[in-house]
């Protein structure tokens, strides 16, 4: 299945590129994949093939409608279209990553439990790009479990600064 999954993050980055908004259609499409990871009830029936193909884009139109650009709502429909829902996440982290690359950068996924102003993203790559000693494209998900600050992950490299990360080491030196 990974070939395919690889096939289809080719065909949707190639779309994006052509419609020349890549760097927006990665990040709603990166924002899509964690929320269906996210909701069991949206993964179940976006993945149900039971449940009619006009009836699971409906769905993903009305999800995404006013919330993404209309090339990344077709992108998702199309792949949940073509009974590929339950790999999506998959598909998408892999076009991410294809993305990453063109760039010669390397993916952060960061979470935090606020959004990140744009010159909030510029600092935190620029720092994470200087620990890895990569170029990193930061790509948030909101995350309120982690209380404040925020974890980075950049390939097997895990940065922790979350006041639950920090509550935690203060509770085991007590």
């Amino acid at each position: 299945m990974s070939g395919r999954n690889d096939a289809y993050a080719a065909a949707l980055l190639e779309m994006a590129k052509a419609e020349g908004s890549l760097a927006t259609v990665e990040d709603e499409l990166f924002r899509v994949a964690r929320t269906i990871e996210g909701n069991d009830q949206l993964r179940s029936v976006l993945t149900d093939l039971a449940v009619p193909v006009d009836r699971r884009q409906g769905i993903v139109e009305d999800l995404l409608s006013g919330r993404a650009s209309p090339i990344t709502t077709s992108l998702v429909s199309f792949v949940v279209g073509a009974g590929r829902g339950r790999d999506l996440p998959a598909i998408i982290d892999k076009l991410v990553e294809r993305a990453a690359e063109e760039r010669k950068q390397a993916v952060a996924e960061v979470h935090s439990v606020i959004p990140l102003s744009d010159d909030q993203r510029a600092r935190l790559a620029d720092a994470l790009s200087r620990a890895t000693g990569k170029q990193v494209s930061v790509k948030v998900v909101i995350d309120p479990s982690i209380l404040g600050g925020i974890v980075a992950r950049v390939g097997d490299t895990v940065i922790d600064g979350t006041v639950r990360h920090r509550l935690e080491q203060l509770k085991d030196t007590i």
